[in-house]
């Protein structure tokens, strides 16, 4: 289980003092789909920074299996994102000159997956998300969707926990959006933890277990995820 517990964070700006979270509350249960939906400033993505150990709160808790995020040496923190955590961006952030199984390969690096392994590991993630005749395309060679497709895959081929995912479909069309969402639910019903954060209110709605909203760094309401919810 992943336990948030009065979770703050304030930054410094010049003479002023964001409160990018104020008191955060929450429990994300093994196995669940949770989608975060709020406006932009909301918070949202400073969530998600924290949870993943890339950021460190200014108060509170995050409490993990591994322990106390806020406890953890650098190198406990660099374990707990490699073996736990995978993360998907808005931007895709595939490194340009490299094909898509080498941008997969890569996040297999920082793990203890043996070098044989890697690039096995890499390409059967990549075909598992429909990729297998794209192994060796570069991203300028990909449609918008592939590029994502080889996101999810490098994040997904550390064979994580949880799965962290900051407006994974902002720059894509609604119909390569829809199949994104579609793919996040087979994962989650496979056993992946979800955290999806969005401002797309029909993202992933009818396959998200539960639905909290985040407003001025609080959250303002909660509701199932489902069609027609008043998160």
């Amino acid at each position: 289980m992943l336990r948030l517990r009065e979770l703050t964070k304030i930054y410094e700006l010049g003479h002023q003092q964001i409160r990018a979270l104020d008191g955060v509350n929450l429990d994300v249960q093994p196995g669940e789909f949770l989608r975060v939906i709020g406006a932009s400033g909301s918070g949202k993505s400073t969530l998600l920074s924290l949870v993943a150990g890339l950021d460190t709160p200014t108060s509170g808790r995050i409490e993990t299996p591994d322990g106390v995020l806020g406890e953890m040496s650098s190198r406990e923190l660099a374990a707990y994102r490699a073996r736990r955590v995978g993360m998907v961006f808005q931007s895709f952030n595939l490194i340009s000159h490299r094909t898509a199984l080498q941008n997969v390969e890569l996040a297999l690096l920082f793990t203890s997956v043996p070098r044989a392994v890697r690039t096995r590991r890499a390409a059967e993630t990549l075909e598992r998300l429909g990729l297998a005749d794209r192994l060796a395309h570069r991203p300028a060679d990909l449609s918008g969707g592939e590029q994502q497709r080889v996101a999810l895959a490098r994040a997904l081929a550390k064979q994580p926990d949880m799965l962290l995912a900051d407006e994974p479909t902002g720059n894509l069309d609604r119909d390569t959006s829809s199949s994104i969402a579609q793919l996040f639910g087979e994962l989650n019903r496979r056993g992946l933890t979800i955290l999806l954060v969005t401002h797309d209110l029909e993202l992933a709605a009818t396959a998200a277990h539960r639905t909290v909203r985040m407003s001025y760094g609080q959250l303002a309401g909660e509701g199932s995820g489902l069609p027609g919810a008043q998160p």
